[in-house]
């Protein structure tokens, strides 16, 4: 029996929330709704606007990758996740946060020196969040991050785009994928936010190599990667670069294309507050029902049960608690037809 469901790759990034208004991101000429890399300069320079005229709504560990496998965990799976921090104070805190979510990683007492990365994500009034990232010293996350046997004693491996832009990041996943191989284990990738797609197209690519198992997208993404106009086109083209493509649509639901098939999962209908996050939910909500017998359908309503409630609060995770009551109430749900 495999001792981890979910072995996840990816950036290690403390999230900071503020609510802010349009005004603010215009005056800051920040483009709504993508994520853009700062340097340390740019952010401490938005960090001073922002605590000027506004107040920091919630600090938490994330990554598109560590948000997936917090979900894995919130569920009563097993996650193991692979990242780099520094020796700081937010490093500290990443760990801390990581473990008392059940998720054990690679980071041991050495860490190396410099800045944790951070994301600082603002959020406007109709929910859109507009990530500015510094990676610090994820930037850097390389082979050496990996854990072979963690890895060898997992059932799939999940990894982020936002790998895509680093050069060493990009030599962890070939590392990794090439272990997958050798121990028969399935691959999942994210394209994590159409930034990564559209302008690092090329670089994200070559995460993809030889295909993989299961690619998760959004609409924008998945055309934009496709180079496609259409949704039906587009998920024709990524089904050649991946035998099962899960598409995630907002209001209108997902896509899972698979056998020669497209199921439909119905969205759940809620007020959003705050959209960070709800991609990465549907991710690990969908991995813990693939890795739990589930089918591909079952595991899409999981999973959009599991998103649409994300996007009712703050922040890219629910309260932990919250996990299994949601699995509870999708099983109940499912038994009673």
């Amino acid at each position: 029996m495999k001792r981890y469901d979910v072995y996840a790759l990816g950036n290690a990034l403390v999230d900071l929330e503020y609510q802010v208004d349009e005004a603010f991101l215009q005056r800051m000429e920040l483009h709504k709704g993508l994520m853009r890399l700062m340097d340390e300069t740019q952010r401490l320079h938005l960090l001073a606007a922002l605590h000027n005229d506004y107040t920091l709504i919630k600090r938490c560990s994330g990554g598109s990758a560590a948000n997936s496998a917090y979900t894995v965990a919130g569920m009563g799976g097993r996650a193991f996740y692979s990242c780099r921090v520094a020796d700081d104070e937010a490093g500290g805190f990443y760990l801390q946060d990581l473990r008392q979510a059940g998720i054990d990683c690679n980071p041991g007492t050495q860490r190396p020196t410099g800045h944790t990365g951070t994301c600082i994500v603002l959020i406007t009034e109709d929910a859109e969040r507009t990530m500015q990232t510094h990676l610090g010293i994820t930037a850097e996350v390389s082979p050496e991050d990996l854990n072979p046997e963690a890895l060898a004693q997992s059932r799939w491996l999940y990894l982020e785009g936002y790998l895509a832009p680093s050069a060493s990041a990009r030599a962890a996943v070939s590392n990794a994928r090439q272990l997958a191989k050798t121990h028969h284990i399935p691959v999942a990738l994210s394209c994590s936010d159409p930034s990564m797609v559209r302008f690092f197209r090329e670089e994200f690519l070559s995460l993809l190599e030889h295909n993989v198992d299961l690619l998760f997208c959004n609409e924008e993404e998945g055309l934009l990667l496709s180079q496609c106009s259409t949704v039906e086109a587009a998920l024709e083209a990524l089904s050649q670069w991946a035998p099962e493509v899960v598409m995630t649509r907002g209001a209108e639901g997902a896509i899972i294309a698979h056998q020669g098939v497209q199921e439909r999962i119905p969205a759940f209908v809620v007020s959003p507050v705050d959209t960070n996050g709800a991609g990465d939910s549907f991710a690990g909500a969908y991995l813990y029902g693939k890795t739990h017998g589930m089918t591909c359908y079952d595991a899409g309503i999981l999973a959009s049960r599991t998103s649409a409630e994300v996007v009712t609060q703050f922040g890219a995770r629910l309260p932990y608690a919250r996990y299994p009551e949601i699995l509870r109430e999708h099983q109940t749900c499912k038994s009673t037809g």
